[in-house]
């Protein structure tokens, strides 16, 4: 019995070995779940069911784990974790791939095993479901619990109908009657009631058991053809329903050990045409009966007290039998290995004997009685004792030696026989025989052992040398190898190995136990003192093939010595290649269907048959590579005259010269472990392996040092690459730094052009406002001539009016007199009005000048304040690009500085005589650290005095900047000279050398601030100085 433990694998095989399950308990594997987490356990199968072709199962455990097991293609997959226990299994749905699980939430489930995917999810039931029944198209389910039964449509997951009965009356079961569309419910008042399942109408009820036999249905189960139907209780006694008569027709008694039944299930037979004669019964000891329900016979059963079965079901087509044990582990059964005793054939009734002793038997030794069932030996008087003859062809056991005897009841003569008769073996027994001429004893542990090592590192490169098209093939053949190498050590130095393996690993690639046993054992027997000469051929044997060959065919052979052509070139490849490259796969299994049958020199004569059998075309060759080409591939030659003349061969050698002389008899594996395998010379290979592990390691420090070397010149590559990117990338910030400074003097271009036109526009504003307020003023003006020329008018026509009337003169004198008393008056007022509008002219041109001179001041203010502005937001835009450039600069010293200490423990590690020189250089990159901590902290001083400076002369501009401004030159330029002599003394020559570029950028860098700092306070002081100007300007 197979056992196989699921782990925490998600997929792999059933069964590592072909089943064949025995017929005492028919198991075919035995299914455990245990888990290697820290605290391991053992995780118990609940429910299990078959899909519609029997060949899939699935099962569940109760921690919500759903496996599917694959009978057919021997393969297990984890299709779901559900996380809760699940309570029923339905796998029988219309789509192949889905499956129903009812769980402890009381919710039931779809799942697709293909994509793992969740199809549907109902919910519905209020306790939990017990029983999920489908219909025979697939379309509906009945999922049954405690108190409901409901009908689900599977098209659409929807609910149909649900059945409610009353709380004092529970249910036990409601399923579909197969092949057919009634639904049965069952309850536990023993009422059992068929319903139409479009219409939901009651067929009918079947009627109440007798009352000398009644007992509390719990289980029930019916045929495939849905005629009968079988109950069962806390009883041992079994009641058979006609459903057509719906009637009680049978009523079987089980043995007295049987107190109850838990579970009944009819064997599905192909034969019966759906009326299942056989039912499965499962009591409360765990065993499960198997009866005849017709003559009330016990066929077989499965489970025992020790190992009890707590629940079953049967495939489809009545193959296998799946059963959750008591202790959590799931069994497969094999039905036709629990039947095989009955279904086995009568056994014959005559019997045909060859080759009978010459002593003759008595007629009533031989007589047997026919009768209608099997035959029956005659009867024996009583006190005689039995005695069995066993007629067989060695009865004197003068015909045949013990040796000929092979295992499974197969003789080796007699296999000789028939393939001398028929040239080969049955292809369908071939492998069968080869076992057991062979006798493989089939050590599994000792294999498992060898396959265990892994590849070994000889083979890990296999598919380089001979790129083999199939993944499994090349595998298998690696595999073979690797064990062949672990088995002995010179099998990993032997460069014929694989094409000598290659045919068996392709003829045995599913069985890789049988190939390596079938190869060690050639090795053994056939392939003896091949390894003496190691590592060159052997010799020896290339001897006796040689004078066998002279012996047989001199002509031929002085052709081959005139062309100098040796058995190396065409005895070696073929026994190197054990003729897989010159024959066809059929000839190859004919030839060694003989060679396995026979003495190890067999393979010997058959190199010397096959040279002389192709005499005729190796007389035409002249050229070598004739030869070489003529044995590495398939001529025109046929098999079974190579055969025949191998035997020849075998029978006409001299003693003297025949191999079988030489060699030893065959031999055969031992069982539980394989044999020692030390035929060669010893010293050889242990050099040879000495000599490789040299070379492996010389190649391993190899790979270091260029690994090294690598990464060395990866680091210098990415070191070079990042200089080219810190100058690429201050190159694009010069760039940027011009393009904005061109930009920033076309806005201020672009700004006092547009003061400019602002103060034309102002101007003609201006002017136009003058104008208009002449042409007002003088309008106003001419209105107040035109008033008092009327009025004059007026006066002078009443004065011409006193005139005419003679003798008002005095009158028109007084009023002469007042006309010119009122034009005088008129005329001051006009002189006095002309006065006040000059006055509000000077008045008004005077604000209208100071405005402009407070506009223009504002202006100029305005204009200074945005100018500081943009200095100030410059400044501090060129103190972050600064601080930036500043950041990186120290970053890339920081990684310098880690580069150079790597070089420098390098150069220490390899030169240890340089380390003087190290120290000083150390001593030096410390003088200069120093150095540019000092020139540091001067220009930092430096920047800082000059901003002051900047400042102050920004707020008092009138004041003489010029001593300051030199003394502060001097005590900057004091500071920095004073500590770079002071460095320059203390530094060595090498380093002022390597740092030299260093400084010169340094300087460069601070030439540049210290002309910028000069242009900038060079501007602020013409401002300044323009500013003081214009007061005294505007006060002159």
């Amino acid at each position: 019995m197979q056992s196989t433990d699921l782990g925490n694998k998600e997929s792999g095989k059933i069964w590592h070995r072909k089943p064949s399950p025995a017929t005492r308990d028919g198991i075919i594997v035995n299914i455990i779940h245990n888990t290697s987490d820290y605290h391991p356990k053992v995780l118990r199968f609940l429910n299990v069911a078959f899909d519609g072709t029997g060949d899939c199962l699935i099962a569940g455990d109760h921690q919500g784990n759903i496996y599917v097991f694959d009978l057919y293609g021997n393969r297990f997959n984890l299709v779901q974790r559900t996380a809760q226990a699940c309570t029923a299994l339905a796998f029988n749905l219309r789509r192949k791939s889905e499956f129903l699980v009812a769980l402890a939430d009381y919710s039931i489930k779809c799942f697709d095993t293909v994509t793992k995917e969740l199809v549907s999810w109902m919910r519905g039931h209020e306790s939990s479901v017990f029983s999920i029944s489908v219909h025979a198209s697939g379309k509906y389910a009945i999922t049954t619990s405690s108190d409901t039964a409901q009908l689900w449509d599977l098209d659409t997951f929807q609910r149909k109908r649900k059945l409610n009965i009353r709380q004092s009356v529970g249910i036990q079961k409601v399923f579909f009657l197969p092949l057919s569309n009634t639904i049965l419910s069952c309850f536990k008042d023993n009422s059992i009631f068929a319903w139409e399942c479009d219409t939901l109408f009651c067929k009918y009820q079947l009627p109440a058991p007798p009352e000398s036999s009644s007992i509390l249905y719990k289980v029930f189960a019916v045929t495939r053809d849905g005629r009968i139907l079988a109950a069962g209780g806390k009883s041992n006694h079994l009641h058979l329903w006609c459903l057509e008569a719906r009637q009680l027709f049978r009523i079987i008694q089980m043995p007295t050990k049987v107190r109850a039944i838990r579970h009944l299930e009819f064997l599905p037979d192909s034969f019966d045409a759906g009326s299942n004669q056989v039912l499965g019964v499962l009591s409360q000891d765990g065993i499960m009966r198997f009866i005849n329900i017709q003559t009330c016979k016990l066929l077989f059963e499965i489970g025992s007290l020790d190992e009890g079965i707590s629940s079953s079901v049967i495939s489809p087509h009545g193959r296998y039998i799946a059963c959750i044990m008591e202790n959590g582990s799931l069994n497969i059964y094999s039905v036709q290995a629990l039947t095989q005793e009955i279904n086995k054939p009568p056994l014959p009734l005559v019997k045909v004997i060859e080759d009978l002793p010459k002593k003759k038997l008595s007629s009533s030794d031989l007589k047997m009685k026919v009768t209608s069932g099997r035959v029956q030996q005659p009867a024996k008087p009583r006190g005689s004792k039995i005695q069995t003859r066993i007629l067989k062809q060695d009865l004197t056991g003068d015909f045949e030696s013990k040796k000929n005897e092979l295992p499974d009841g197969l003789n080796k003569k007699r296999l000789q026989i028939l393939l001398k008769g028929y040239g080969e073996y049955p292809t369908k027994y071939r492998m069968f025989i080869w076992r057991s001429l062979l006798q493989l004893p089939e050590n599994h542990t000792a294999f498992s052992s060898l396959i265990d090592k892994g590849t070994h590192v000889t083979f890990l490169n296999l598919q380089k040398k001979y790129p083999i098209k199939s993944r499994k093939l090349l595998r298998v053949l690696q595999r073979t190898l690797s064990a062949l190498a672990h088995w002995s050590v010179i099998f990993s130095d032997t460069p014929y190995l694989p094409l000598l393996a290659f045919p068996f690993v392709k003829l045995f690639q599913n069985n890789q136990l049988i190939c390596f046993e079938v190869i060690a054992t050639l090795i053994i027997n056939w392939c003896q003192h091949w390894f003496e000469y190691f590592p060159n051929p052997p010799i020896n044997i290339l001897s006796m093939i040689e004078n066998v060959l002279a012996f047989h065919d001199k002509e031929l052979l002085q052709h081959f010595i005139d062309h100098d052509i040796t058995s190396q070139l065409y005895a070696w490849p073929l026994l190197e290649t054990v003729f897989s490259e010159v024959l066809t796969r059929e000839e190859w299994l004919k030839l060694f269907d003989n060679i396995f049958s026979n003495h190890p020199s067999f393979l010997l004569m058959t190199v010397v048959a096959y040279n002389i059998c192709s005499r005729v075309p190796l007389l035409n060759c002249n050229l070598k590579d004739d030869f070489e080409f003529f044995f590495h591939h398939r001529n025109n030659l046929d098999i079974n005259v190579v055969i025949r003349q191998v035997y020849h061969l075998m029978e006409t050698t001299p003693t003297d010269i025949h191999p079988d002389s030489m060699l030893n008899v065959f031999v055969a594996l031992t069982k539980g472990q394989y044999p020692v395998f030390n035929q060669y010379p010893k010293f050889i290979v242990d050099y040879q392996t000495q000599e490789r592990e040299r070379i492996r390691n010389d190649e391993l420090d190899y790979l270091r040092e260029r690994q090294t070397v690598e990464d060395m010149q990866a680091e210098v590559d990415q070191q070079r690459v990042e200089d080219e990117a810190w100058y690429q990338k201050q190159e694009l910030l010069r760039k940027a730094e011009e393009t904005r400074r061109e930009m920033l003097l076309q806005e201020e271009e672009k700004i006092i052009q547009q003061r400019q036109r602002l103060a034309a526009v102002k101007r003609e504003l201006q002017v136009k406002e003058m104008h208009l307020q002449d042409a007002a003023r003088r309008r106003f003006l001419k209105l107040q001539q035109d008033q008092q020329e009327m009025e004059l008018r007026r006066l002078d026509d009443e004065i011409g009016r006193k005139n005419l009337t003679g003798n008002q003169a005095a009158v028109a004198k007084e009023m002469r007199a007042d006309a010119d008393a009122y034009r005088r008056k008129v005329d001051l007022e006009e002189h006095m009005f002309h006065k006040l509008i000059e006055a509000g002219e000077t008045q008004s041109q005077k604000t209208q000048k100071v405005i402009k001179e407070n506009l223009a001041k504002a202006e100029q203010a305005c204009l200074n304040t945005d100018w500081q502005i943009q200095s100030l937001h410059k400044q501090k835009c060129d103190d972050l690009q600064r601080n930036k450039c500043y950041q990186e600069v120290a970053k890339l010293l920081r990684e310098n500085r880690r580069k150079e200490i790597e070089i420098l423990n390098a150069m220490v590690e390899q030169e240890a005589k340089k380390w003087k020189e190290a120290e000083g250089k150390e001593f030096c990159l410390r003088s200069a650290k120093k150095a540019s901590a000092l020139s540091d902290a001067s220009r930092k001083w430096f920047l800082k005095q000059e901003i002051n400076a900047a400042v102050e002369h920004a707020e008092n501009p009138c004041h003489k900047e010029e001593p300051r401004f030199q003394n502060e030159q001097e005590d900057a330029s004091c500071l920095p000279r004073t500590s770079h002599l002071n460095d320059s003394s203390e530094m060595h020559p090498s380093t002022q050398i390597s740092l030299n570029r260093r400084a010169v950028e340094w300087d460069t860098t601070e030439q540049n601030l210290i002309q910028k700092v000069r242009n900038l306070r060079q501007r602020l002081t013409a401002q300044a100085r323009h500013r003081c100007q214009t007061p005294h300007l505007l006060a002159a």
